[in-house]
């Protein structure tokens, strides 16, 4: 009778645990679904079990990382600041140890501290494939933005070797994953920035061609590109040559981009 209540006890013990991860997996799915609220609720009913509370205020400040960007409300912000730097990473396995420092790379952004939050972004850009291609996506876009932004601020004679060094990790990107929209855009951008527009066109074009590969088949994509060519290279193209050729340039290159996109668009 012993060893039958002793085997009874440790069956509940295992149903338990099994139950007392359910609330951080789902918690986690919710929140790559985008259903934030839930995920939040969710990831609070983890916080609960001390084995997966540190993972679960993981999952907690990345949720309210995002309802910041939603409200902008500064409490939001703090809290998820709090939260994160509760977070005992010991206790984590590898993929939320990448997930807490994308979290923290998230969180430096929001408060414009770009360069800090490009250099943690950076560190963990490959090993942020083991959470999967549209989170290491998103680890790439978040890099290229953090990065771009933190290079407005830097005198104009530094800016053309921050680009390359931008340049040089989409083009590996790009052929790692042809289909990646961050790098197909971030490719293009970062060759504007090293003043070498001609590869800025071209890789633009090359761009608007391949965002078919993309997951929403280019949407986004190519309503970035579209911004970056006709606000940014076209105008600095022709801005390069004087009095009538850069008209001519000018209207030549936007005729050119509008005939590109009516013949490759579906």
């Amino acid at each position: 009778m012993a060893r039958v209540m002793l085997a009874w006890l440790i069956l509940l013990g295992s149903v338990s645990a099994v139950r007392a991860a359910d609330p951080l997996s789902e918690a986690r799915r919710l929140y790559n679904a985008g259903q934030f609220p839930a995920a939040e609720r969710l990831a609070r009913e983890a916080m609960m079990v001390p084995s997966l509370a540190d993972a679960a205020r993981v999952v907690l400040g990345r949720v309210l990382l995002e309802r910041f960007r939603a409200t902008a409300n500064s409490e939001d912000l703090r809290t998820a600041r709090q939260t994160l730097i509760a977070v005992n990473p010991q206790t984590l396995d590898s993929r939320d140890r990448v997930e807490l420092m994308i979290g923290l790379g998230e969180t430096l952004y929001l408060e414009d501290r770009f360069g800090a939050a490009a250099e943690v972004f950076e560190s963990v850009l490959d090993r942020s494939t083991q959470l999967g291609p549209a989170a290491h996506e998103r680890v790439l876009d978040w890099w290229g933005t953090a990065l771009d932004r933190e290079t407005q601020l830097r005198p104009a004679e530094d800016r053309p070797r921050v680009y390359e060094r931008l340049l040089g990790r989409m083009r590996q990107e790009l052929s790692d994953d042809p289909s990646s929209a961050a790098a197909t855009y971030w490719l293009a951008a970062a060759a504007r920035g090293t003043g070498d527009l001609e590869l800025a066109w071209q890789a633009s074009t090359a761009g608007w061609v391949r965002a078919v590969l993309s997951q929403d088949r280019g949407a986004a994509l190519r309503a970035d590109l579209d911004r970056l060519v006709t606000q940014a290279i076209i105008p600095e193209r022709a801005a390069r040559l004087a009095g009538r050729e850069a008209r001519q340039v000018q209207t030549g290159m936007v005729n050119e981009w509008e005939l590109l996109k009516q013949t490759w668009s579906k």
